[in-house]
């Protein structure tokens, strides 16, 4: 007995490593100290010294269930991306810099082809949000996981001076809210999907003219990384006063996150169009409007409140970001919450 016959192989844990190098090499910054394979991942904070207060800030997701349509479509090179952005747009959304991105892939079976194309999609995250992805874990774990299957999560920091970090305490009534659109469902509410939507490789596979691609395209279509589009409002001069990625909970848990006491902010539902896979959600599964808002980003995956006399600014800095801003909504007087009008 060895530990290939109990399930785990260790020549593919390391043709693993060997083939997702290319995909972290195009990753790199210069404060990256290590190299792949290492213990740990050494990053240099010597760049960011010229800061007042230099601040780390992390976040750490996974992507869900959402890879359960993955592994039903064989598709393994998106996911990463999804896995990136809910860590860094997180950050971002502070008003942080992501610096740099660690993964783990824990799966019943090593497929080294596999693995690599998983990391190749969380390196393209990394290169969208300009961070390091520094290292990373792969567990292959028989009899914990099913062969084909694997759970991926990831873990990211980030860096801001403390004057910088976006809190949402000089939030002022009349300040505009603009959303940025989304990709579609993004990575949240998939228990949802899976329970409304056949999971079946032919139903996935179908072309629906609305969604202008297959369903299971239209499901996988990767997480939005907003990290930019941050960057260019800062840089054009714009002080973000509140940033809220709608995740899971929707509008409904996610705007009032970055709302003081006494502000109320109000969304116009008619202010952009709903994409299409929503409305597919609605009435296929019988779900409610409030319940909608109330799990998924409805076609907004950020939202921002800026300063009246900042929203020509903040809209052609999102644009040149190539991103696409919508005006949804302002800040009123009230008790904590938002309110869909």
């Amino acid at each position: 007995m060895d530990y290939k016959k109990s399930g785990v192989d260790i020549e593919a844990g390391y043709r693993s490593v060997e083939l997702m190098k290319k995909h972290v090499q195009g990753t790199m910054r210069p404060e990256v100290l290590t190299g792949l394979g290492g213990f740990s991942g050494a990053f240099s904070m010597e760049a960011f010294k010229t800061m007042e207060k230099p601040t780390l800030v992390s976040g750490t997701d996974g992507v869900g269930t959402k890879l359960k349509l993955a592994f039903l479509l064989d598709r393994h090179d998106t996911v990463g991306i999804d896995c990136v952005a809910m860590c860094v747009n997180d950050i971002a959304c502070a008003g942080g810099e992501p610096l740099f991105f660690l993964d783990y892939i824990a799966c019943g079976k090593n497929y080294p082809e596999k693995i690599a194309s998983i990391v190749s999609g969380v390196a393209e995250g990394c290169k969208q949000a300009g961070a390091a992805l520094i290292g990373g874990e792969t567990a292959e774990m028989p009899g914990f996981y099913p062969e084909d299957e694997y759970d991926l999560a990831g873990f990211a920091v980030g860096v801001v001076d403390e004057k910088n970090i976006i809190t949402g305490a000089d939030v002022k009534t009349g300040d505009v809210l603009i959303g940025m659109a989304s990709s579609g469902v993004h990575s949240n509410g998939f228990s949802l999907v899976r329970k409304i939507f056949p999971m079946e490789t032919a139903a996935l596979k179908t072309h629906y003219d609305a969604l202008g691609t297959t369903l299971g395209d239209a499901l996988l279509a990767p997480t939005k990384i907003y990290v930019k589009a941050l960057r260019q409002i800062k840089e054009a001069g714009v002080r973000i006063r509140a940033c809220s990625h709608i995740t899971g909970g929707g509008f409904y848990e996610n705007i009032p996150r970055m709302l003081p006491d006494g502000k109320l902010a109000v969304v116009k539902k008619n202010s952009y169009e709903v994409p299409a896979i929503f409305g597919m959600l609605a009435r296929d599964g019988g779900v409610e409007e409030q319940v909608m808002y109330n799990t998924y980003n409805m076609g907004i995956g950020m939202v921002l409140a800026v300063d009246s006399s900042d929203v020509e600014k903040t809209m052609d800095a999102i644009r040149a970001a190539g991103e696409t801003p919508h005006i949804i909504g302002e800040i009123a007087d009230g008790e904590k919450g938002v309110t869909l009008c």
